[in-house]
């Protein structure tokens, strides 16, 4: 590791400070571990690596497609040609389109997916398995990937595992009618968001098959409609009937077929009797009206709730001769009025403008008020009733329907998986579909394909201080550094705050210090004494002057000897040259 300091003039009048630093850094350089090369990647060297994904265990696998070759493809599916019965000609025939191509965003390079490409319109593709599931003793993995690219709106991408469809002619005419064991997968309209799991469960007694719904689970699902990412669909069911539902490999439902399933799988063993009748004296009401009581003398039932106030009088100013309403003034009869269809012309009434300030107009009558004698109908009060017997109820019969059937993991054998969808979103993409029977080989699978989906997208939405994070897990080592480079400033600050004084600066803060005093120095007095002699010197001339303009005239004699005597001296540094006059 190499570190390169350039201190200023002034950091380096303390040499041994950087020393101490560059010796520090040389220690810890070779105290570690040469680094290894470390790379930051840009947008542009975020390409993760992505191979095909190849199944852990062939043995253990029933299908499995990554769809990343299209010739493979158009060989293992078979588009539906048949028509939904019940419903108009213009829309019962699958014609949906479907395609094999990369996602529109965040794809892997070299990844490709199925896509539903139209919308509106039924949908239907299947493919043969490798070799059938039998439900017997293995469990059944089936996972696979749903990116809604365009969200969905209303519509499903779920998958059916069908049965008895071997052929490709049936596959051919796969439709909402041909028979599946489960269905599993997203589904929504409007604000019902589901994760389907149906199944459908063989009557041992009769042969009767019936659908049955997993219920819906307690966590939201109403990101993963929305969210355009792509998502990881896994259902794990066992042959003790156990089952977990898993979406991007969090379990979100865990249940049994025996117990979490509407309509249940086994029916009650009673039944109400359809033929039992309620007995004409059997008395449900649990109180009744006392039949002993009776009405009070004064209890008047014809009295009303509401009398005329007698107290009441007329407020003053009300207008009792003007009309609450008039013709309006201004209205004009339309000019397409017909009086002899129409009748004969009125204008619109409106609120008499007279009676905006007056406390009312019309008739006045007084109001009314509550009636203090009114008591209402008379009812006698409530009593346990002493001949209450109960809700009545059918008394329970054997269930002649009833079965038990403790193995409803043993459904119909599956023979081929396809998707048959109506959709009001497109390019809905499926990819990475797997049936297993090892959850180990599914898990394989997804961090081959899922696991590289989601990182590249995590590594293209990350920040910068989240890409140096996961760098620093990587490369611990990477703290040294982190340490020196963040510690350099701050031993350069704290060196700045308490390096010793040198005897320049010591000077200049003696100055400095003296600057901020009235105490005198040895250079305040020399300034202070020639400054006393220059004004005793200015005072002395204006003396010499005022009395020369009070004395006589001087003789010649005087100016010439004046003249004489004048004389440069020397008074000393700091002392000016003045002229003496002669008394």
């Amino acid at each position: 590791m190499t570190f390169v300091i350039i201190p200023s003039s002034k950091s380096m009048r303390n040499k041994s400070l950087w020393a101490v630093l560059i010796f520090a850094l040389i220690g810890i350089s070779r105290s570690q571990e040469p680094y290894e090369e470390v790379i930051i990647e840009t947008e542009d060297d975020t390409e993760i690596p992505y191979e095909s994904p190849t199944p852990l265990d062939e043995s253990k696998v029933y299908f499995a497609d990554h769809f990343d070759r299209p010739s493979d493809f158009e060989k293992n599916w078979i588009k539906s040609e048949a028509k939904k019965e019940g419903i108009d000609d213009d829309i019962a025939k699958y014609d949906g389109q479907w395609d094999v191509e990369a996602p529109q965003k965040d794809g892997l390079k070299g990844d490709l997916g199925l896509v539903l490409k139209s919308k509106a319109k039924h949908a239907a593709i299947s493919a043969p398995l490798k070799k059938p599931f039998v439900f017997k003793d293995k469990p059944l993995i089936v996972q696979y990937e749903v990116l809604l690219q365009e969200g969905q709106e209303c519509g499903g991408a779920y998958l059916k595992l069908l049965s008895e469809v071997e052929g490709i002619e049936k596959l051919k005419s796969f439709h909402d009618k041909t028979p599946y064991s489960i269905m599993f997968g997203p589904d929504k309209c409007g604000t019902d968001h589901k994760l389907h799991f149906i199944f459908k469960h063989k009557n041992p007694k009769n042969g009767s098959v019936e659908e049955k719904h997993c219920e819906k689970p307690k966590e939201r699902l109403e990101e993963t409609f929305s969210d355009k990412l792509p998502h990881l669909y896994t259902l794990i069911l066992r042959p003790d009937n156990t089952f977990d539902v898993l979406i991007d490999k969090k379990t979100i439902q865990s249940g049994s077929l025996l117990e979490d399933f509407n309509p249940p799988v086994n029916p009650p063993a009673q039944i109400e009797d359809p033929e039992d009748k309620k007995p004409e004296d059997w008395d449900e009401r649990e109180r009744i009206p006392d039949p002993s009581a009776v009405k009070p003398d004064d209890w008047d039932e014809d009295a009303p709730a509401q009398i005329v106030d007698e107290s009441a009088v007329m407020p003053d100013n009300w207008l009792e001769h003007e009309p609450t309403h008039i013709p309006d003034p201004n209205g004009v009869k339309p000019a397409d009025w017909d009086s002899d269809m129409d009748g004969e012309w009125e204008a619109a009434l409106i609120e008499n403008p007279a009676c905006t300030n007056a406390p009312g107009c019309g008739p006045w009558e007084p109001p009314l008020v509550n009636n203090p004698s009114f008591k209402g109908k008379w009812r006698a009060p409530l009593i346990d009733n002493p001949n209450y017997k109960g809700k009545w109820r059918p008394r329970k019969i054997p269930n002649p329907h009833y079965f038990e059937d403790t193995e409803p993991f043993k459904m119909q054998t599956i023979s081929a998986v396809g998707f048959e969808l109506w959709s009001m979103s497109k390019d809905i993409l499926f990819d990475n579909i797997i049936i297993t029977e090892d959850i180990a080989v599914a898990n394989h699978w997804a961090s081959s394909t899922f696991d590289k989906k989601m990182q590249k997208i995590a590594s293209e939405s990350e920040s910068v201080v989240q890409k140096l994070a996961n760098l620093t897990n990587e490369h611990p080592s990477l703290w040294a550094l982190y340490i020196i480079v963040l510690g350099i400033p701050v031993v350069f600050i704290l060196y700045l705050c308490c390096k010793p004084a040198t005897k320049e600066s010591e000077e200049f803060r003696q100055q400095a210090e003296r600057k901020k005093t009235d105490a005198p120095t040895e250079e305040n007095e020399a300034v202070s004494e020639e400054a006393n002699v220059i004004e005793e010197e200015e005072k002395e001339e204006e003396d010499d002057a005022d009395a020369e303009k009070h004395s006589n005239p001087d003789s010649e004699e005087d100016n010439e000897a004046v003249d004489e005597s004048e004389a440069p001296s020397d008074a000393g540094e700091g002392t000016r040259k003045r002229k003496v006059r002669k008394d």
